[in-house]
């Protein structure tokens, strides 16, 4: 059996939907509390055993990779001031090689995934997407990885939304469910309003055998003009199982301006240093609008 060693993130968008920030930094590098996202979702991959992580990036995207380089002026400096904590937390990513290839053009995801294809050769290796964040006590990737390792077939993330964020999402059509595992019929790309075969989204977190290249190196145009990845999985799941698994955390969409924010305080609320301050200036703010309101 081959275990999940290498891991792909894609971070070539363009975060248009965080402009003006975005337009000299790299929305992966945007900061929930004091770590970047992108950070956060390599956490996730180590913490699960992945080995090796090739991030996908494109145009102006330089500061990802400086991000995860070593600061040797930086580091010096925290040793003389006797700061070990934070030297620890900026040299976390040495626990992983880290590559990194770019998107030429902006083709979508599925042409994303397509270009590491020489990277990842013949075995199964992770996806995970920068919009998706999920606290867990067991990481997200890892819950997969272990189902992956019972079925030895294909794993889709998924959670539940409402019936009117179906169509935001590409969306499973279960068939049989075994727990949180279902085993899935059909896979459907942002389904138009009211024509979603369920209310089970796939979220940013895939587990894949190597024959997806075979479909995505086909270059179909889907949704929006793009090279979908959710299109090659329904074309693999013709041929292979493919599940998907209900992952068992809280996930938090860091794709959209109210997702992030809501994001930065649940996680601020997390922490042991942050929380007392920061419920109180919440309850301060509460009452302030309140009192806006009865005036």
């Amino acid at each position: 059996m081959q275990r999940i060693k290498k891991a792909i993130i894609p971070a070539a968008g363009l975060g248009t939907r965080f402009l003006p920030a975005t337009k000299a930094m790299p929305k992966e590098m945007l900061p929930i509390v004091d770590k970047p996202t992108i950070e956060y979702i390599v956490d996730e991959a180590i913490q699960s055993g992945i080995e090796d992580i090739i991030i996908v990036t494109g145009k102006g995207k330089r500061a990802i990779e400086d991000h995860f380089d070593h600061s040797l002026e930086l580091e010096e400096n925290l040793i003389k001031k006797e700061k070990f904590d934070q030297l620890e937390r900026i040299n976390k990513s040495a626990n992983v090689d880290i590559h990194y290839i770019r998107q030429k053009e902006p083709k979508g995801l599925g042409h994303a995934i397509w270009c590491a294809r020489k990277f990842i050769g013949d075995e199964p290796f992770a996806v995970l997407l920068g919009d998706d964040i999920i606290q867990s006590e067991t990481p997200g990737l890892s819950q997969m990885i272990s189902e992956y390792e019972r079925a030895q077939a294909s794993v889709i993330g998924v959670h539940t939304v409402s019936d009117e964020e179906t169509h935001r999402y590409g969306i499973i059509d279960p068939l049989d469910k075994f727990g949180n595992l279902h085993q899935v019929k059909n896979f459907v790309e942002k389904p138009e309003q009211g024509t979603a075969p369920s209310n089970m989204a796939i979220i940013g977190r895939y587990i894949l055998t190597p024959e997806i290249f075979d479909f995505l190196g086909q270059q179909k145009i889907g949704a929006g003009g793009e090279i979908q990845l959710t299109d090659a999985i329904q074309e693999l799941n013709k041929i292979q199982r493919v599940f998907a698994l209900e992952i068992d955390g809280n996930r938090y969409d860091v794709g959209e301006q109210l997702g992030f924010i809501q994001t930065t305080i649940e996680i601020a609320l997390t922490r042991d240093d942050l929380r007392e301050s920061l419920m109180r200036y919440l309850d301060e703010l509460h009452e302030k609008i309140n009192d806006r309101e009865r005036m």
